[in-house]
């Protein structure tokens, strides 16, 4: 299945930390209508039953606006709900086992910190690459850092979209322009925010027009 580099221009993952009271689902209706082109649900917490019934229920609300979908890490989980997409890192399932486990029809995301980490995942059948992190982040703090001369090199040699991930927001997005990403993948540049749905609106005009760089 093919990943639109349209979809990877505000990829929202979810992280509980920045619940604050509220539910998870509202935090991504509220991204959903401020612009949000791709969610992933991360959940590292969660039985697998509350982890299924979630997934549905985001997976619902996503076709609503026409939004892809994607797991974080559970394959399990991702052939279960029919998400669009299954994201893995490095220390997880080797993407050629997990395409081989979820077929054609789901997409295929893979995090590469390195250039021959991303020229793998693409040979091993991923549809899109996270690469990160660009910047410190607090949400992953086994992250390596990639710098802005590897993500370019990374993006001049795949064919597929690239997302840029790890400590970015509105202050050092414009730092990612001219090395070729799709777009950026945020965490609590969104779910930490009082105002999700207009942060996302920012987030995503600021975004475009990195992209056009």
């Amino acid at each position: 299945m093919n990943c639109a580099k349209e979809n990877m221009r505000l990829y929202a993952i979810t992280d509980r930390s920045w619940l604050k009271g509220k539910r998870l689902i509202d935090q991504v209706e509220q991204a959903l209508k401020g612009g949000a082109t791709c969610i992933q649900l991360r959940e590292k917490n969660l039985n697998e039953e509350e982890f299924l019934k979630e997934a549905f229920e985001i997976k619902a609300l996503c076709q609503q606006f026409t939004v892809p979908f994607f797991i974080n890490d559970n394959v399990d989980i991702a052939i279960k709900c029919g998400a669009d997409g299954i994201h893995v890192g490095q220390r997880d399932m080797a993407a050629g086992d997990v395409r081989a486990k979820i077929g054609d029809q789901m997409m295929l995301g893979v995090s590469a910190q390195t250039l021959e980490q991303a020229l793998m995942a693409q040979r091993n059948g991923a549809d899109c690459l996270g690469v990160g992190a660009v910047f410190a982040t607090s949400t992953k703090l086994d992250a390596d850092a990639v710098s802005h001369k590897t993500l370019k090199d990374i993006c001049d040699a795949v064919s597929i979209p690239v997302v840029a991930i790890g400590g970015i927001s509105k202050s050092n997005m414009m730092k990612l322009a001219g090395s070729g990403v799709d777009g950026v993948a945020l965490v609590s540049a969104i779910f930490a925010s009082d105002n999700i749905e207009n942060e996302c609106r920012e987030l995503l005009s600021l975004s475009e027009a990195m992209v056009k760089i």
